[in-house]
């Protein structure tokens, strides 16, 4: 038989050295290190909101802004712009018919009965009475002034302002052009004084031009332009500058009126304003 000779398993040690010195290339990538699993540190790592939903939030917040930014533009357009057309219509009228306020100016002031009385529990009454004329005056050409009746009240005219007596004027119309002559009469019956007015009206009563005298009136009235009617408006007059007389016997004291003029106001109110 022929013997065979079988080479050994294991290398020898020149071939395995020289293979171990010297490897041969191969086409494997070479081989790192497992990467360190990362652990979630909230002190190293503080929270960061997500890019995309943060950019979302401020997107809807300016739409927000700028819809809101959008409503106040055109609210205080529109207001301007009906300011405006207000303006135009009140220049417009005024240029057409050149409106002008009511005039008033007191006629006579006849002063009948004015007492003063004390009881003996020291309560001072007042009893007067006066004979009052006023004249209206419509200067328009083209307006008319309709008159609620008007209230009358009759002051002393200083820091006191005690009421002296009072009384009424029924309504009327002032057509355009027109003078209106008022007659009333005004009184006061066993009116209660206080001190301080007792003091005031008594030290007014020595003055040799007589007591300071001052009217106030208030109503409402009504302006119709053409077929144009406006709604109620208030109305104020206060004449100033009267000193009356207390009469001696039954003959009526005529007040001085020759300095009294008397102011007109419209009391216009809007909401809970008066202007």
């Amino acid at each position: 038989m022929t013997d065979r000779v079988y080479p050994s398993s294991k290398p020898n040690g020149t071939a395995a050295t020289a293979a171990t010195a010297n490897p041969t290339p191969t086409n494997n990538p070479p081989q790192f290190p497992p990467a360190k699993s990362h652990v979630y540190n909230p002190m190293r790592h503080p929270y960061r909101p997500n890019p995309a939903l943060h950019a979302r939030h401020n997107h809807r917040r300016c739409s927000c802004r700028r819809c809101f930014c959008l409503c106040c533009f055109w609210s205080i357009l529109v207001f301007l712009c009906i300011l405006l057309l207000v303006a135009i219509a009140c220049a417009a009228l005024y240029v057409l018919y050149r409106p002008h306020r009511p005039a008033f100016s007191l006629s006579s002031l006849k002063v009948s009965q004015f007492n003063l009385t004390t009881t003996p529990d020291d309560v001072t009454r007042l009893t007067s009475k006066l004979n009052f004329t006023l004249s209206s005056k419509n200067p328009n050409k083209k307006i008319t002034f309709y008159y609620n009746p008007i209230t009358v009240n009759l002051y002393l005219s200083d820091q006191q302002k005690v009421l002296l007596a009072n009384g009424t004027f029924s309504n009327f119309t002032s057509q355009p052009g027109d003078v209106t002559i008022l007659h009333s009469t005004l009184s006061t019956t066993s009116q209660v004084l206080d001190a301080d007015s007792v003091t005031s009206l008594k030290s007014d009563l020595k003055r040799k031009n007589g007591l300071p005298m001052a009217i106030e009136m208030e109503t409402k009235m009504k302006v119709k332009v053409e077929k144009l009617n406006s709604k109620k408006v208030g109305i104020k007059i206060v004449c100033d500058g009267i000193h009356g007389l207390v009469p001696t016997g039954k003959t009526p004291a005529v007040a001085s009126t020759a300095n009294a003029k008397c102011k007109v106001d419209l009391q216009v109110k809007i909401w809970k304003f008066n202007f």
